[in-house]
């Protein structure tokens, strides 16, 4: 995929920091993956302080994302074959 700016998303949190985001996927999502910086979703790097959260929701996926200039965003975004990628342990 590449670029999320091109991707269907909905924003959960804006101008928000990696440690809110972290509280809001933790407490609102009961399937949650925890993964280092540089792990790699829709074929671009996440970064942020670690661990960075990310939520299982149906076939959605909350994580944070940082766009330079603009700061850090919570996103839901639909994505199987993210999911099935984290569901297989394959997140370090």
């Amino acid at each position: 995929m590449g670029c999320i700016e091109q991707m269907k998303y909905e924003v959960l949190l804006k101008n928000t920091s990696f440690k809110e985001c972290r509280e809001y996927v933790e407490n609102n999502f009961k399937e949650v993956y925890q993964v280092k910086p540089g792990y790699k979703m829709f074929d671009v790097y996440l970064i942020g302080v670690p661990p960075i959260s990310i939520g299982v929701d149906g076939d959605d996926v909350i994580f944070p994302y940082t766009k330079p200039c603009y700061g850090t965003f919570l996103l839901r975004i639909r994505a199987e074959e993210e999911i099935e990628s984290l569901r297989k342990g394959e997140v370090l």
